[in-house]
């Protein structure tokens, strides 16, 4: 079965082609390489290089697909608000277009990968079938492309499943993105025997998830002909929640780093605490958590060493600059 995955150059995308080849499927992706690696590509991944935006080439690349993963994104949360023209045009016309493309194609279902971020102000655990209420340009944008891809499947009857992952983390996250991957971004600076920037007092809590059991999730509401137009959230629920100065504690200690973070001011509108109920994941895909924080930790540790740290590269534009724009970003002190 041929399965086509954009954002395949990235790390959701191409953790899950790695999977998907496993099993034995014919894998074709694209990418930009804006956000993702040629590096991190699987050599039996039929790649092209494409941006989502472009309808006519996602309609021609996409051509005798059976299933379509959309994993491309620009997922930067808190950039949105200050960038929220070049993130809002990639998620939700990049989105439109993938969407559109596959169904003239007559493709059999789509997979879309949203985010937590929908959810926004929400009342917590997060639960699928409450009201989302997005905060951030970023989360509105997720959601509107969920609305579109539900809007079009039930008119041209194309079976659809959204995923709602939540701070994955693993080998082949980029780690030299100033603006997101907090993970990554702390242990390529303490690698660098810099201290990390934590945003607030750091009390902020997140749930943690490795790529490997997002894979594996997005696989069974790939292929699975029993799971039909669901949202479904992916991740561990209350297990790996975390705030993020223990999440630094955890990193320094195993990477024997001494220095203390630097703390700057608070992002505008980044939710306090986000965990979501992970019971619909567990009875529908039977969701299980193969790794703890810490062993995932470990794995991303491991791929930063085995690759080298790298410089940090300030690939997306800052469309806003005021008095409310991190001055961490203003500064490029990464």
């Amino acid at each position: 079965m041929k399965i086509f995955i954009t954002g395949v150059a990235g790390f959701l995308g191409s953790n899950l082609a790695d999977f998907f080849i496993k099993k034995n499927f014919e894998v074709f992706g694209c990418d930009n390489l804006v956000g993702g690696d040629i590096k991190n590509v699987n050599k039996k991944v039929k790649f092209y290089k494409a941006n989502c935006e472009d309808f006519k080439l996602m309609s021609k690349i996409i051509h005798g697909s059976s299933i379509l993963v959309h994993a491309a994104a620009y997922a930067h949360e808190s950039l949105s608000i200050f960038s929220p023209y070049t993130i809002c045009s990639n998620n939700v016309s990049g989105s439109t277009s993938v969407f559109s493309a596959a169904i003239a194609n007559k493709i059999k279902r789509i997979i879309y990968c949203s985010s937590i971020a929908r959810y926004g102000s929400a009342r917590q655990p997060y639960i699928e079938d409450d009201e989302p209420v997005p905060l951030d340009p970023y989360g509105i944008s997720k959601l509107a492309s969920e609305k579109i891809l539900q809007s079009l499947c039930k008119v041209h009857n194309i079976e659809y499943n959204i995923a709602v992952p939540h701070n994955i983390i693993g080998p082949k996250q980029k780690y030299d993105d100033p603006f997101r991957n907090v993970v990554s971004i702390m242990i390529n600076l303490m690698m660098q025997n810099r201290s990390p920037i934590i945003y607030g007092d750091g009390e902020q809590k997140r749930s943690f998830t490795d790529v490997d059991d997002c894979s594996y999730s997005l696989y069974k509401m790939a292929t699975d002909k029993n799971i039909k137009s669901e949202i479904i959230n992916i991740g561990p629920g209350e297990e790996n929640y975390i705030s993020i100065n223990d999440l630094f504690r955890i990193i320094s200690n195993k990477l024997k780093f001494n220095k203390a973070p630097i703390y700057y001011s608070e992002r505008p509108l980044e939710v306090k605490f986000s965990s979501c109920s992970s019971e619909k994941a567990k009875k529908l895909l039977d969701f299980k958590m193969k790794r703890n924080l810490d062993q995932t930790i470990d794995r991303t540790i491991n791929h930063i060493k085995k690759n080298g740290v790298k410089k940090f590269k300030y690939s997306y534009p800052i469309e806003i600059l005021n008095s409310n724009t991190p001055i961490a970003w203003k500064k490029k002190i990464f």
